[in-house]
């Protein structure tokens, strides 16, 4: 009898725990959290666990508790998939993620078939959301729409200049590269250069001097901030005097630090700074306070759990297809970046994209404005 008793307690307490476990919304952060982009991986990951803190301090989703999943894809589409595939045996049911696009795509192949929802708050390929999967959506914008931004830019302030094209070979940086090109080409202007680096160079002495005999005016770099800083540095010790200009890829305080005062005068595209939107004014203070500071990304991630969240309780449920068919109807949702809408591709209604300058501010230090 007593045998009997304890095996029945035993058995209530194991249930009891496996639905504690059962009751945690996992959802996975995936991103480089290590390597040479790990300062993006680092926004996208406290971005995220900022919004699970604040969402279940006010009672989770559907009254479950939201549980983090972290996954280092060092930027490389390999380890995406095999974070994509480690995510499914977790049980992870929503995905903030990844950084690239190069990782982003094929990851979200690995998640459709699995049930999984995907929101990248910083893949901008167009291949992302154009293969009709259903679970596949973006907190920002397009490289179509960032690149006939920086085209136009171009045509308008460089329309006597040569201009040089120069690409990292990456899904994002090729592509980001070429939509600046073809929108500035239909503007009748024509680089004089296009040519690819490869990611992880150091040495970029020959392109430079390419580029300055060719008379170089302005130089558009389609790829990450660590490569865009050496060249930077490179361009002004050879005497190029020529502005560089790219995309949302170099939105990172560690530019300056990499290209030193050559960062002075680049150019940038990049939506408006979500800081400075009054939604995110006290998610802003906090992590101030928590000596972290919410540049590029990192309200881009905020942004894409309170979607998750409020999508859900659009939906009355946390099962992930019902919560993707709730994103795309019951729009827009309030986010620390603004009322964030989605079309039927999972690309948002409301793509903005503005130019910036790198220079000094107040403080004495390198730092990206609006223009």
């Amino acid at each position: 009898m007593k045998k009997s008793l304890l095996s029945a307690v035993a058995l209530t307490a194991v249930m009891a725990f496996s639905g504690s476990a059962w009751a945690d919304v996992l959802v996975g952060i995936g991103g480089p959290l290590t390597g040479p982009n790990a300062a993006f991986g680092a926004q996208l990951q406290k971005g995220a666990e900022q919004a699970a803190a604040d969402i279940n301090a006010a009672g989770g989703i559907n009254g479950e508790k939201i549980k983090i999943v972290l996954g280092d894809d060092v930027s490389d589409p390999k380890q995406g998939v095999s974070v994509a595939n480690k995510f499914v045996a977790d049980g992870v049911k929503f995905v903030v993620g990844h950084f690239n696009s190069s990782v982003s795509i094929p990851a979200s192949e690995v998640y459709a078939e699995n049930g999984i929802v995907q929101i990248t708050p910083a893949s901008t390929n167009p291949k992302f959301t154009e293969r009709g999967l259903w679970n596949t959506f973006r907190t920002c914008g397009r490289d179509d729409q960032q690149g006939a931004v920086a085209g136009e830019y171009i045509a308008a302030k460089f329309k006597t200049a040569k201009v040089a094209v120069v690409h990292d070979k990456t899904t994002y940086g090729q592509g980001l590269a070429d939509e600046t090109k073809k929108a500035m080409n239909k503007l009748g202007i024509k680089e004089v250069i296009y040519e690819g680096i490869t990611v992880g160079d150091k040495d970029f002495s020959a392109l430079v001097s390419k580029m300055k005999e060719a008379g170089v005016g302005i130089v558009y770099f389609g790829g990450l901030h660590t490569e865009a800083g050496l060249l930077m540095r490179q361009m002004a010790d050879q005497g190029l005097k020529a502005p560089l200009m790219s995309g949302d890829g170099i939105t990172s305080n560690e530019l300056a630090s990499i290209a030193g005062d050559a960062v002075n005068g680049t150019l940038m595209t990049f939506p408006p700074d979500p800081r400075t939107n009054p939604n995110a004014k006290d998610i802003v203070a906090k992590f101030r306070a928590a000596n972290f500071e919410p540049e590029a990304y990192t309200l881009y991630s905020y942004a894409a759990l309170q979607i998750f969240a409020d999508a859900a309780k659009a939906a009355g449920s946390n099962d992930p297809t019902k919560v993707a068919e709730a994103m795309k109807a019951k729009g827009p949702f309030k986010t620390a970046i603004g009322d964030i809408g989605f079309d039927a591709k999972g690309d948002i209604t409301r793509p903005d994209y503005v130019m910036y300058e790198w220079k000094k501010g107040a403080d004495g230090k390198y730092s990206y404005f609006q223009m």
